[in-house]
């Protein structure tokens, strides 16, 4: 292992601590300045909003960015907008003796993420502005971080390539689904065309009572929108007992049932439609599709994942501001029904493209490993 000189953090760059305008400032169409909080850079929201402040800290594509609340730690750069609170602008100040990518590669390294992550505080919400005095960058002549820098930046790309090739991979079943069936909402096929509500069935959720433990901790997942993100549903973070079926009005959904998300914020800009590949109990923000005539699970989930954009144009503002999908509007959405060989024909050209993302999966973990391996293996002056 070679020894580099370190210096503090803050000693090599400047950190610019982003504003925090008022919710008065916020505007809701794409007029304004985007609004950069700390979900929009690490990828968990996707739901943009903008705002007509004036004391803005601003960035470009170039700009590295350091999350320090929220998910601290996260580093990024290809942003533009004005960037929140708990987030950092980082600039190099002698670019002489640092290269602007090897400190960013420096503040992804294991050390000194294990120092953000020993001096974040918080509950619901950590905080890490503490850790910057402790954190410190290895300095290697300008030449080897160069070097470096290069290799890391072929095996980042080569992450960023799967994963390109993985979202085309998840575009395919919606093509094919228009290829086999036409457009849902434009009716461009000559197959015989029903409401939902003549077709399924609504299972509706409910909550036991989280005062009585003897109904939660059980075997069975139960689940809610929070859940909805896995593109199959095999789990819940929460789980129920088979006393909460029994002494609640909980139902148990079977295995290979549809789910959709009926209220809450995530209808904004996202309506979530997924299979359950077990038996779940639900929440009361989501609905089950219980089939009244054979209908393949795989082509009626997709029969709603097809439209889309139809679907969150019938969501709708409850009185106290929450997203909500109306039942009466969801039965009157129409779906074509083919006969149940072409459904079947569907559902296993679509296994078959499950099992390439999955082997893509499996490439996209090694990817990542490799990536690791080699960041960790960087700064200890072993590349």
């Amino acid at each position: 292992m070679k020894r580099w000189l370190t210096k503090p953090f803050l000693e090599v760059a400047n950190l610019t601590r982003g504003t925090e305008p008022g919710s008065e400032s916020y505007i809701d169409s794409t007029a304004g300045v985007r609004f950069l909080r700390v979900g929009d850079i690490t990828g968990k929201t996707d739901n943009p909003v903008y705002t007509n402040a004036t004391q803005l800290v601003l960035v470009t594509e170039d700009d590295l960015l350091l999350a320090l609340d929220g998910t601290p730690g996260h580093v990024s750069t290809g942003h533009c907008g004005a960037i929140c609170s708990g987030i950092r602008k980082v600039d190099v100040l002698d670019k002489r003796n640092l290269s602007p990518g090897w400190l960013r590669y420096a503040l992804k390294a294991p050390d000194v993420q294990a120092t953000i992550k020993q001096h974040a505080r918080g509950v619901t919400i950590l905080h890490a502005s503490s850790a910057v005095p402790h954190i410190k960058i290895p300095l290697p002549p300008l030449a080897e971080q160069e070097r470096i820098v290069k290799l890391l930046d072929e095996a980042d790309e080569l992450r960023k390539l799967r994963a390109q090739a993985d979202r085309r991979t998840a575009d395919l079943i919606s093509a094919l689904f228009h290829e086999m069936f036409g457009d849902p909402v434009k009716k461009t096929s000559r197959l015989p065309i029903l409401p939902l509500g003549e077709v399924v069935d609504f299972g509706s959720g409910a909550t036991p009572s989280k005062e009585n433990p003897e109904f939660w901790n059980g075997r069975t997942p139960w689940v809610s929108p929070k859940d909805m993100k896995a593109e199959e549903i095999t789990d819940a973070e929460d789980h129920v007992s088979a006393a909460a079926f029994e002494k609640s009005n909980l139902q148990l959904i079977p295995k290979d049932t549809v789910l959709i998300v009926v209220r809450g914020m995530i209808l904004a800009h996202t309506v979530p439609i997924r299979l359950c590949r077990v038996p779940v109990a639900i929440n009361q923000d989501m609905k089950a599709l219980l089939p009244k005539q054979p209908i393949e699970p795989e082509f009626l989930r997709w029969s709603l994942q097809a439209q889309h954009p139809h679907l969150l144009n019938q969501v709708s503002t409850a009185g106290h501001g929450t997203k909500k999908l109306d039942s009466d509007r969801l039965r009157a959405v129409t779906i074509p029904i083919p006969p149940l060989p072409l459904q079947k024909e569907f559902a296993a050209r679509v296994s078959e493209i499950r099992a390439a993302q999955s082997e893509q999966s499996a490439s996209r973990r090694r990817l990542e490993n490799l990536f690791q391996s080699m960041l960790h293996r960087a700064f200890k002056g072993e590349l």
